[in-house]
């Protein structure tokens, strides 16, 4: 088994609410603004650490549910996924406790509805970055809607 390194440059200025950051992805020339949530008395100036690791689990789980869906010979154009986050016990014990997903399968066959149900929970099992937060995070499956249309 091989190791596969990752690399991301960031940028912190600032404390607390006047702080602000810099995200860049120099393999795929993304550079990206972040800063903590207005929620939580940051500038709101860009995508949260909690909206990245989110984005994180859910862009991860979106992979995999398309290859599980292909595999299983699912019907599938694309996969779209809305992704919620709960941080609980702000300010003093913040603690991130919940990501949930809520896929929704384009170009699928409703009338298999229990099928995509059934791969849309094993992509939750199956998604690496989603069992790296296991016993830390809670991470459910949410509502699952499948489309006929690929739009």
């Amino acid at each position: 088994m091989a190791d596969i390194d990752f690399e991301v440059d960031l940028e912190w200025s600032g404390t607390g609410r006047d702080g602000e950051g810099r995200a860049r992805f120099p393999e795929h020339h993304v550079d990206v603004t972040y800063a903590g949530p207005e929620a939580m008395g940051g500038r709101g100036s860009g995508p949260s650490p909690e909206e990245f690791l989110m984005a994180a689990v859910s862009t991860c789980y979106s992979s995999t549910l398309f290859g599980l869906l292909r595999k299983a010979g699912l019907p599938v154009g694309r996969v779209s996924i809305r992704v919620e986050g709960k941080v609980t016990g702000y300010p003093m014990t913040a603690k991130f406790s919940l990501i949930r997903v809520h896929p929704e399968i384009h170009g699928g066959n409703p009338d298999a509805m229990d099928e995509y149900v059934r791969v849309a929970k094993e992509a939750r099992e199956k998604c690496f970055i989603g069992k790296t937060i296991a016993g830390n995070v809670e991470y459910q499956v949410g509502n699952v809607f499948v489309r006929a249309s690929a739009n």
